[in-house]
């Protein structure tokens, strides 16, 4: 030791050392259930769009079933992300998520897998006959990650059958039942969310990460992309129909949000994230509230 210097003890942690603030674990177990997913359960509130099932009541069981599924589709994500971990690891943008990253251990996953369940339970529990979207789509995506993700097409489905469900279980909790239009609309509607979805992954990961990619490729995908788009609109046009001609004016906003959409996956390669495309994009936002105002105006059920 040099004469007259001075050494602390313990010797000072660099800033890569430094203990994480508090409140970050935190952070990181939000970030495991995916909160940037949870507008996907938005889709069980499109019943109350139906003027015959509108009031405070309706909006209060829409409301049970789109949170139902919130917390179902948390404990698919955790699950997934437990078993996905390895894998995730490899992908540029999934290593970053908390269990990859190791930010929260398989432990505390599992317990908050478990208190999910709980919290599912205490909402099925009463009356699990009303419940039947729900507990189907907990099956689907159980065999979604013990195997059917990794069979192409089958994997496309598979996910599409979620938002279907979604859809199904907010008509059943207020004891009705939706169009077979809309069922088709929603399902294409989602079919080609996924779709620009699977075309981003092909130019960021390889059938490495994901197996079922080795069944795409670029010119298949904006094929289907364009299938997809022509089904939803013909899908939309025939539900609204059924509500009178002046419904037809809303079937603009539709065809320009594909337009829109189309062009975030096949012009800025924008797609790896539909909900951010949906919900960020200020010009699409602002067609979906034209697209209300019109509805809300009387324009469907006039």
């Amino acid at each position: 030791m040099i004469p007259g210097s001075r050494v602390s003890w313990p010797p000072p942690r660099s800033s890569s050392e430094r203990p994480p603030r508090a409140g970050a674990s935190a952070r990181h177990l939000v970030a495991l259930l995916r909160p940037g997913q949870w507008p996907k359960s938005l889709v069980a509130l499109l019943p109350l769009l139906d003027p015959g099932l509108a009031g405070w009541g309706a909006l209060g069981r829409a409301a049970l079933a789109a949170l139902a599924f919130v917390v179902a589709s948390a404990v698919i994500y955790v699950a997934n992300d437990i078993a996905d971990r390895d894998r995730d690891r490899a992908h540029p943008v999934k290593r970053n998520r908390p269990i990859a990253s190791g930010r929260v251990s398989l432990v505390t996953a599992g317990a908050v897998a478990a208190g999910l369940v709980v919290a599912l339970v205490g909402i099925v529990g009463a009356s699990p006959a009303l419940w039947w979207p729900l507990l189907t789509y907990l099956v689907i995506n159980v065999a979604y990650c013990a195997g059917l993700k990794h069979l192409p097409l089958v994997d496309l489905f598979a996910v599409a059958s979620g938002f279907v469900l979604r859809l199904v279980q907010g008509y059943v909790v207020l004891h009705a039942r939706p169009s077979a239009w809309l069922v088709l609309c929603v399902l294409s509607a989602c079919l080609l969310l996924i779709l620009g979805k699977r075309r981003h992954e092909l130019g960021v990961a390889d059938a490495a990460h994901r197996p079922s990619l080795a069944g795409y490729n670029q010119h298949f995908v904006d094929h289907l992309l364009v299938l997809t788009a022509a089904v939803t609109l013909v899908a939309y046009q025939q539900h609204v129909t059924a509500f009178g001609t002046a419904a037809l004016l809303t079937v603009p906003c539709a065809l320009f949000a594909l337009f829109r959409y189309l062009q975030a996956v096949l012009v800025r390669a924008d797609g790896g994230n539909p909900v951010a495309v949906l919900l960020h994009d200020r010009v699409m936002v602002a067609n979906g509230v034209l697209w209300l105002l019109l509805l809300q105006g009387g324009v469907l059920y006039g």
